[in-house]
């Protein structure tokens, strides 16, 4: 049974401004310094399992000559320009839609374009496991993420089991808790993070979208008939925008009794924030996290620090940049664009950078 790997690259990243900006999204941005992009880094870690032109990218109109540029290897008709966001599920459903029309039996892996793993062999067993599962089965499994805090910034898997590197069943999904429920969760052993990576035969991912999103199939069967001809584009910019804008979690896997999760210490994070960003960046004595090489690499930027404590700065376009007498800030600069924030106040990011009215 032949795998392909959907990465879901849309996003906007406004957590992460000024480098991650709509223009240039942080999937497409070499966040942590290490000389490849986020959406690259994605693409790495799945190669253990599926071949390059096994591979489908699910972007935004705007981003397609981005994914293009930086993964020349994947072959054009398999980068899916959505003409607007809709969310998870419509964006699964184009891709499976049109997936199978050449690879009906395909065994599919879906991800996110833009988190974070460190454990990359670990990772390519769990998928592999994943993928075995699913060949044989009409299950469909999520990757947990064993928590290693109690963290209030993702959404949980209750499994019905504490086990770990095994498919087991889902019991519930958890939204993002509280202080206090996170700590429950992290003491009860078998609820996970949810990383948003999903693992279905085709056949399945079809049968549970019919149940249980019933409109959006709709969409897709009557946009269906235009793929890989001229007209798809036009046919998807008129069809597209009229699907329901839901989650694939609230169309299908909290709904569908298939749902089974494998879950292990994978050194997993969404860098979904410049605190998380900091945590996989590595520090000097004084805490500082320091990016300074360019994109192009080109050139580096000179990041001079004075009393400076437990601090990310980020500046990969600037010339040279002083910093002095900061404890537990970012500090950032990106095409004009500077940010001076208190960790501790990130979360107050997207207002703070969002445009005049």
């Amino acid at each position: 049974m032949e795998t392909h790997v959907v990465i879901m690259a849309g996003g906007v990243g406004s957590r992460l401004w000024p480098i991650s900006v709509p223009q240039t999204p942080k999937q497409f941005i070499d966040v942590l310094g290490v000389g490849k992009t986020l959406i690259q880094l994605t693409v790495e870690r799945f190669l253990p399992v599926c071949p390059l032109d096994h591979f489908w990218v699910v972007t935004g109109e705007r981003y397609v000559e981005k994914v293009r540029e930086q993964l020349p290897g994947i072959p054009v008709d398999q980068i899916l320009a959505e003409p607007e966001p809709r969310n998870t599920a419509p964006c699964i459903a184009y891709a499976c839609w049109k997936i199978g029309v050449k690879h009906p039996d395909a065994n599919v892996v879906v991800t996110p374009a833009d988190a974070l793993v460190l454990e990359k062999e670990h990772f390519a067993r769990v998928i592999s496991d994943a993928l075995a599962c699913t060949a044989e089965s009409d299950a469909i499994v999520t990757v947990g993420i064993a928590p290693t805090r109690p963290d209030t910034g993702y959404g949980y898997i209750c499994s019905s089991d504490t086990v770990r590197d095994k498919v087991v069943k889902v019991l519930e999904f958890k939204e993002k808790p509280t202080l206090e429920v996170a700590k429950e969760y992290l003491a009860a052993g078998n609820y996970f993070w949810n990383a948003g990576i999903f693992v279905w035969k085709l056949s399945t991912i079809t049968r549970e979208l019919r149940a249980h999103a019933p409109q959006i199939c709709g969409v897709m069967d009557e946009l269906a008939p235009s793929f890989y001809t001229p007209g798809e584009a036009a046919a998807l910019r008129r069809l597209f925008p009229t699907c329901e804008k839901i989650s694939i979690d609230y169309a299908v896997m909290e709904k569908s009794s298939r749902i089974f999760v494998i879950a292990g210490d994978l050194g997993w994070s969404d860098l979904g924030g410049w605190s998380s960003v900091k945590e996989h960046i590595e520090a000097d004595a004084d805490g500082n996290a320091l990016v300074a090489a360019s994109e192009t690499g080109a050139s580096e930027t000179d990041i001079r620090l004075f009393d400076v404590k437990n601090t990310i700065v980020h500046a990969s376009d600037a010339k040279t940049v002083v910093v002095q007498g900061l404890d537990g800030y970012i500090v950032s600069a990106k095409d004009g664009n500077i940010l001076i924030c208190r960790l501790a106040d990130e979360q107050h990011i997207k207002e703070y950078s969002a445009p005049k009215q």
